[in-house]
């Protein structure tokens, strides 16, 4: 499935804001900065541009951002639910759209002010109480934010497998790591030690601080092409070999408490086989990886659920954090992640795919051709392989 689109398109333009934690400007104001910066990295014209793709959530609407910046016909235009699970189902949907001849150039963007804006993801309001049904199961218990419902998962993993407090570090300890590396990484000039994960509070058990992602303002911009025109524009494409969404039965938005099994991810298994069997390769075949980490226990849950090793065995993969390093079997987010470089709802971890196939990250892997790029989780997903070209 899905194999006739292998390769036929590339990401060719990557743009960003600056990651903080009081931007000073609206979320519109950030998209359109950095899909200009996007266009300028691509070497195309806004003119160029007739499709586009961001998230539900997204306030920055995409008729301001058309008016704003002169756009002057656009032909397919999306959104993608589900929060940070839209991560890379944008690019799928562009690259669908392009593949059917609706567009030849969509940008997709992420624009948000999770740290300063009226409405931030990781704290409960009360006055932003979800309306969808299921949550009356869940408010009254305390079960009000993102940390909570996570938490709940990591605690049914930690039983089913004995994993004990402290051997989920090596994920925060290695994006640490790769964001001390990376200027533009909000924890660029603080470093993490395993005392100090250690020594950081419980938020909701098991989840130390440190296992959690940072709230932050910024914006990040992609732009899509046909692979042909790729190879005329400014940088060495990043040729799209796999762009998958996923959604499983009995869901529910990061509360799936009623699945048989909540030690796994069955999104990502799913999404994974069609992920990998779109591209042509295994698990084995990628050189670099960029999992969405909004919660350390999230990464392991991926590895197992994606093939790279069995059910039960992912915390022993990332023992002592060698295997995921720059210089490891499987290194992994090299900008420093959602957990370190910042939390841009996963748009900056395709960015920085990218970057790994064109050559330029801060941690740059030796000799990569594919880079694995995933979406949220809890919700339903999305997955992106990019080849380099």
């Amino acid at each position: 499935m899905g194999t006739a689109v292998r390769e036929k398109t590339a990401i060719v333009g990557i743009g960003a804001t600056e990651f903080s934690q009081n931007c000073g400007r609206s979320e519109l104001r950030m998209a359109l900065e950095a899909i200009l910066d996007a266009v300028e990295d691509a070497g195309i014209k806004v003119e160029d541009i007739d499709g586009m793709v961001n998230y539900t959530m997204d306030t920055a609407e995409q008729i301001e951002v058309v008016r704003s910046l002169g756009i002057p016909n656009l032909s397919f235009f999306s959104k993608v639910p589900y929060g940070g699970g839209a991560s890379c189902g944008t690019v799928a949907q562009a690259v669908a759209a392009i593949e059917a001849g609706l567009a030849t150039t969509v940008v997709c963007y992420r624009s948000i002010r999770d740290a300063s804006g009226p409405v931030t993801y990781g704290d409960f309001e009360p006055t932003r109480v979800s309306g969808d049904t299921y949550m009356g199961m869940y408010h009254p218990y305390g079960l009000l934010t993102p940390v909570s419902w996570v938490a709940m998962f990591a605690q049914r993993y930690n039983y089913k497998y004995g994993i004990k407090d402290g051997q989920f570090a090596p994920v925060s300890l290695v994006n640490r790591e790769n964001a001390n590396r990376n200027p533009n990484a909000i924890f660029y000039n603080r470093t993490l030690s395993l005392e100090e994960y250690n020594d950081s509070p419980i938020n909701v058990a098991p989840l130390r601080r440190h296992d959690c992602c940072l709230s932050t303002d910024g914006a990040v911009a992609i732009i899509v092409t046909t692979a042909d025109r790729a190879k005329h524009l400014k940088h060495r494409p990043a040729y799209i070999s796999g762009a998958v969404q996923g959604m499983s039965t009995n869901g529910e938005v990061m509360t799936s408490y009623t699945r048989e099994d909540i030690a796994t991810l069955p999104e990502v298994e799913e999404y994974g086989k069609l992920l990998f069997e779109m591209a042509r390769i295994t698990p084995k075949d990628i050189n670099v990886a960029q999992f969405y980490d909004a919660f350390s226990p999230l990464v392991p849950m991926q590895l197992e659920a994606l093939g790279f090793v069995k059910k039960g065995e992912g915390v022993d993969y990332i023992e002592g954090g060698d295997r995921i390093r720059r210089d490891g079997e499987l290194p992994i987010n090299t900008s420093g992640g959602l957990m370190s470089e910042g939390y841009i709802h996963g748009m900056n971890l395709i960015a920085e795919g990218v970057r790994q196939v064109r050559g330029t990250s801060t941690t740059q892997i030796d000799d990569v051709e594919y880079s694995l790029v995933t979406g949220g989780l809890g919700v339903p997903s999305s997955g992106l392989i990019l080849r380099r070209g």
